[in-house]
């Protein structure tokens, strides 16, 4: 963790020491079975080690033949060996479920975490694992897998009934053969998933802080009492919550708001729209008054969005345009909402749901989206640019959406914007939370190397809606390549869009209160006590942005303001702090 420290008086020194290292474990976290974060998104010659050594998979390298393996439907199937490496090929295949198989055992209410690797004998074709068991189908995930190398899947699901299951894998392409190795399937108890996440806080949202006070020769003060205040609205981990306009009249809907949340998202005062009903007559009224309000409050916003693929959701007006009238209103309103909010935003949806529709590229052709990312980093080149989809992590049977269909998408815009900031945005809108596939999508997508934020979440109404919503934000904080989160709650008295935080009054649903408790639970308490012998003192603390107070017989009461800029840094860094 990198820090700044900001001076308030000078009258002592004080040694700052923070060190982000792994943290000890005891108890059950200590021995329950860790779970396996890796992922690759590269096409490689030859397959890795299944993870987990296959988990409960007879067989999982094919290196005894065809033992645990059988064929699934018409299919036909054989060991094969390349280059010392042994496999199994499906060919002969004349329905989209025609491969192989495996029969299994799976255990009510646990999580499976899934992995094979997958090769076709030509082109590349999607390749999905499904699971069928008597209560029905479970899709594990999906790859788009290639000819002449290897290609990763990783998913998962959640057992809804203990007995007997088959793995097999579906292709659409029935004239391609599917090659398959290195599986794995790996059970894991809610328990042992709860201290996965829980080890994860610990290591990437925390950090061992170690004070030393010492005065101006140099010499340890023991006995100081030091105390360290998390600042209020300062954490480490951005969490947030969509708005609108409606907040700009109603205070008690600011109280709560501001009070809580250090991000936002308008939910739709930035939208083409809302900003341009008719052709050249545009009006940002709305939206500068609600950026006004955020800055009023320190809140942090991000833009929501430049295009939406979705035909539904177009100005009336362009419907009617030519191709080459509808190229230059895109590329006037890239540049005129681009440029009005230069320099006052963390980031941009420049093009929404670009995976499940394709109204300007129908219009525009194939590069359409790549030359919207273009020309937005050219209009704003230090703005993130983000790619915003949904049910790349909430549903494994959404085909058009998958880990590998997003990352298709990102090579083809980095193939024309290679300096952009890219961000991988992911909606979330959720039903019943796969937490299996979401932790394994996440770890696919965090193989770039790219930020993630979930960016509108939200769960669909039912009985179990505020448990839903809180298993989702624990993995998703949990998780070590998310960096961001965004409720899609925004306030309407009619009702927001898929779930509420309130009531009408301001006061917590069910949900308010899940978002409450874990905004409490992800910040540390004040924290105070005596340095030892050495003048030293220390301290497990969230990331963020911390006030510390030095009290010593020998002087007054003093404070400093520690600022973390870099929660990724590993190695301890050191600061003597003169005031």
């Amino acid at each position: 963790m990198e820090i700044s420290v900001l001076q308030k008086n000078n009258l002592i020194t004080m040694l700052l020491i923070l060190v982000c290292a792994d943290l000890l474990f005891s108890g059950f976290e200590a021995n329950a079975l860790p779970y396996d974060y890796t992922a690759s998104i590269e096409c490689l010659e030859t397959p890795l080690k299944p993870l987990h050594g296959g988990g409960i998979i007879l067989n999982p390298e094919l290196n005894m033949g065809l033992k645990g393996w059988q064929a699934f439907g018409d299919a036909k199937i054989e060991q094969r060996e390349l280059a010392g490496n042994k496999f199994v090929a499906v060919h002969a295949r004349n329905r989209p479920t025609d491969s192989i198989s495996q029969k299994l055992y799976l255990q009510q209410e646990t999580l499976y975490s899934f992995s094979a690797w997958i090769q076709v004998s030509e082109g590349n074709e999607a390749v999905a694992a499904v699971f069928k068991s008597g209560t029905g189908f479970k899709h594990g995930g999906a790859v788009v897998a290639e000819s002449k190398c290897w290609s990763m899947l990783k998913g998962g699901f959640t057992s809804d009934a203990t007995g007997p299951a088959e793995l097999y894998f579906e292709s659409k392409n029935t004239s391609i053969e599917i090659w398959v190795d290195s599986i794995s399937l790996q059970p894991f108890t809610t328990e042992e998933w709860a201290s996965h996440q829980d080890q994860n806080i610990k290591k990437v949202r925390k950090a061992k802080v170690r004070i030393q006070a010492i005065d101006k020769l140099g010499n340890p003060l023991s006995n100081a009492t030091i105390t360290i205040q998390q600042q209020q609205n300062k954490p480490g981990f951005p969490i947030g919550c969509a708005i609108n306009k409606n907040i700009l009249t109603n205070t008690p809907y600011q109280k709560w708001f501001t009070s809580r949340f250090t991000v936002t998202t308008f939910e739709d005062e930035m939208k083409w729209y809302s900003t341009e009903v008719s052709p050249g007559h545009e009006d940002y009224t709305s939206a500068d008054a609600l950026l006004s309000f955020a800055k009023q409050h320190n809140i942090a916003v991000r833009g929501h969005n430049v295009l939406w693929d979705d035909p539904k959701y177009q100005p009336g007006w362009l419907y009617s345009l030519s191709p080459a009238e509808l190229s230059n209103a895109v590329h006037k309103r890239i540049v005129s909402v681009m440029s009005r909010y230069t320099g006052q935003l963390i980031a941009w949806d420049v093009v929404n749901e670009n995976l499940h529709f394709s109204f300007f590229e129908n219009k525009l052709g194939d590069q359409a989206t790549p030359n919207f990312y273009r020309l937005a980093h050219a209009v704003d080149w230090s703005v993130p640019l983000f790619l915003n989809e949904y049910n790349t992590i909430e549903d494994s049977r959404d085909g058009a959406a998958t880990p590998a269909k997003y990352l298709q998408k990102l090579r083809q815009i980095q193939g024309l914007t290679r300096n952009a900031k890219m961000v991988i945005g992911l909606e979330s809108h959720f039903g019943t939370p796969n937490l299996a596939y979401m932790r394994a999508s996440l770890d696919t997508l965090g193989a770039t190397g790219l930020p993630i934020w979930l960016t509108e979440l939200d769960v669909l109404s039912g009985p179990n809606q505020a448990k839903y919503l809180e298993q989702i934000l624990m993995e998703a904080y949990s998780h070590p390549k998310v960096d961001g989160i965004v409720i899609w709650a925004a306030w309407k008295p009619q009702g927001c869009y898929r779930m509420c935080l309130t009531d009408n009054n301001f006061n917590n649903l069910a949900t308010g209160n899940v978002a409450d408790n874990l905004l409490r639970q992800w910040r540390s308490r004040a924290v105070s006590g005596l340095t030892d012998t050495r003048g030293f003192f220390e301290a497990t603390l969230f990331h963020g942005d911390y006030e510390i107070n030095i009290t010593h017989p020998s002087s007054s009461a003093h404070s400093f303001v520690v600022v973390s800029t870099n929660a990724s840094l590993q190695s301890p860094l050191t600061f003597q702090v003169s005031v």
